[in-house]
């Protein structure tokens, strides 16, 4: 084995991992804010703002997958919801501290003159309730794991051919489960929302998913080529080969 091999290994799945965390992290703050496709691109429906990054984590769960298998990815996923309960952990706890006076002063009226209080504002915003949080994480942590094993399974299936159908293929059946779940959890279960509107927003929001899914599709084979080229035909090789027999036990 190449003197390399380790080192390569380990930096390409600590940039893999940094990516998938930093993008998973943001969904899960910007996801509170529901917008409107129409107003804002000029299409009918609605989307959680957090769906605009997924197609991102979406891409780096497909290539940890495909280098390091189904362990790989579970473990970055498992350890990005400690880091997420973390971070909610403390914006909650910033929400408990009074606020300075000259800051509530200084911030008594937007930019139209108009009266604003700042200390609301950072409320709403950083203060998400626990149904949010509790329904995103547990149709984050669906939605991987299923991701993961379906994709696993489809490369049984097909060995090291069609990277585009396992990682397309994972993808939509995953997040057909995870746009419902985390809307059903946190708006429904826990929040005001009728379950047609649940069912109106996560329609959307999945056939926004499915055709990221099959838009980045080159761009998946991109990221295998440029990781080919880094790794090597030899490393590549054993690389992939180890994550085959470490899904097979």
């Amino acid at each position: 084995m190449p003197a390399t091999y380790a080192h390569k290994k380990q930096q390409l799945y600590l940039v893999l991992s940094g990516i998938f965390l930093v993008n998973a992290l943001l969904a899960e703050i910007i996801g509170v804010k529901i917008f409107s496709v129409e107003k804002t691109f000029g299409l009918s429906g609605n989307l959680t703002a957090g769906v605009l990054v997924w197609p991102v984590v979406f891409i780096t769960t497909d290539v940890i997958n495909e280098y390091f298998g189904r362990k790989g990815v579970l473990r970055i996923t498992f350890l990005t919801v400690g880091l997420i309960l973390y971070a909610f952990l403390v914006i909650l706890g910033t929400t408990k501290l009074v606020p300075a006076d000259f800051w509530l002063d200084l911030n008594k009226t937007d930019a139209q003159g108009r009266p604003f209080n700042i200390e609301f504002a950072y409320q709403s915003i950083f203060r998400q309730g626990l149904g949010i949080i509790i329904g995103s994480l547990v149709a984050f942590i669906i939605g991987q794991v299923l991701d993961a094993s379906v994709f696993q399974l489809f490369r049984r299936i097909t060995g090291s051919k069609y990277i585009w159908l396992r990682a397309t293929g994972s993808t939509l059946i995953s997040q057909l489960v995870d746009s419902f779940v985390v809307l059903y959890v946190a708006f429904y279960l826990f929040g005001n929302w009728s379950m047609a509107q649940v069912l109106e927003v996560a329609r959307f929001n999945y056939w926004y998913k499915f055709a990221a899914a099959i838009l980045l599709t080159p761009l998946l084979y991109l990221a295998h080529y440029g990781i080919d080229r880094y790794l090597g035909p030899a490393e590549t090789t054993e690389l992939q080969e180890e994550a085959f027999v470490d899904e097979s036990v």
